[in-house]
């Protein structure tokens, strides 16, 4: 399966949306639209993952609940790391950086899923339960790293002759991180593709799976849009953080593709999905959160690398290069 393979409607439709932007065409969803197409994208992947729960393995999904938790703190830690290394990113960028890229990407997810549908390859859907679960660990990992440095920061002002009292709000903090919308519907269509009778989803697959290749390609259109205007801000983000925007990816992916492998016992496409999961970042979920909850990191730096350069990275060149990578660590 060669880089053809990637010539899919809705990888095409995100590069039109690029090229919309550059030639400055006048080209944009109506307000609300696209928001109302990523709740119908995560119900309808929900739901298919709901339907599958149905006769899935209970050791294997915990398993795969336990490595989501894992990983969803594990890969924020080593990308804030890399990001620390020389000391060259803040501390606050780079635990809200970090944030991004130990949570997910829905549409990133969802690209490949369409990868693997019109490639004809078959793939477990416990991805599907690790989508939901790595969003919060990350999203945790960002607001008590954000945290641990303002309490030493009060304490080196305070040697320093200068009190200053920190409060940390953590009540709003964490209810936002466990009730984000995406991880509502996501593990509310999950729970009611399981629990509803076969009969009753019968009549609403035309909604959610005859349609869905359709909507995705409409909701890759305005990503690509959108990917295509933090192109201005690069110049702004330095070689060290659009390096990182590559390079985390690359890392995570591969580790994502070793736990789906070789501890979880995925198949090729499964295991292939966690690669891509864990090679994503978020841009949906995460940034409200990191906004609010460490306002002293730069918020055009996370945006930028999240949505300008590592979900493009992901659709165009990591999703063939994970397959193959996956393709071949299997076959070892």
């Amino acid at each position: 399966m060669g880089l053809d393979s990637l010539l899919i409607p809705a990888v095409l439709f995100f590069a039109l949306g690029v090229f919309a932007k550059l030639i400055n065409s006048d080209l944009k969803f109506p307000e609300g639209m696209t928001k109302g197409i990523g709740i119908y994208l995560l119900l309808a992947i929900g739901l298919k993952g709901g339907i599958a729960l149905n006769g899935a393995d209970l050791g294997l999904a915990l398993s795969s609940i336990l490595w989501g938790v894992i990983l969803g703190f594990g890969l924020p830690l080593i990308g804030y790391f890399i990001l620390r290394f020389r000391n060259k990113i803040s501390k606050f960028d780079a635990a809200a950086i970090a944030a991004h890229y130990g949570s997910v990407s829905a549409a990133t997810f969802l690209t490949a899923v369409a990868f693997l549908e019109v490639s004809g390859v078959t793939y477990e859907t416990y991805p599907i339960i690790m989508m939901v679960i790595m969003e919060s660990p990350a999203i945790i990992f960002g607001l008590v790293i954000a945290a641990m440095v303002r309490k030493q920061m009060a304490a080196e002002n305070v040697q320093g002759g200068q009190a200053e009292q920190v409060k940390t709000e953590w009540g709003p903090l964490l209810k936002e991180a466990f009730t984000n919308g995406s991880v509502v519907v996501l593990l509310g269509a999950m729970v009611i593709g399981a629990i509803a009778s076969p009969e009753a989803l019968d009549k609403v697959k035309p909604f959610t799976q005859e349609i869905f290749m359709g909507v995705l390609c409409l909701f890759l259109l305005d990503m690509g849009m959108e990917a295509a205007k933090k192109a201005d801000t690069l110049k702004q983000a330095g070689v060290t953080l659009v390096s990182f925007g590559i390079i985390m990816p690359l890392v995570g992916g591969t580790i994502g593709m070793m736990v789906g492998i070789s501890i979880l016992g995925f198949s090729v496409g499964g295991a292939f999905l966690l690669a891509i999961l864990s090679a994503s970042a978020s841009y949906i979920a995460v940034p409200p959160v990191m906004r609010y909850g460490v306002p002293e990191a730069n918020s055009s730096y996370y945006l930028t690398l999240s949505l300008g350069i590592t979900f493009p990275f992901n659709v165009v060149v990591g999703i063939p290069l994970f397959y193959q990578m996956t393709t071949m660590y299997a076959a070892l």
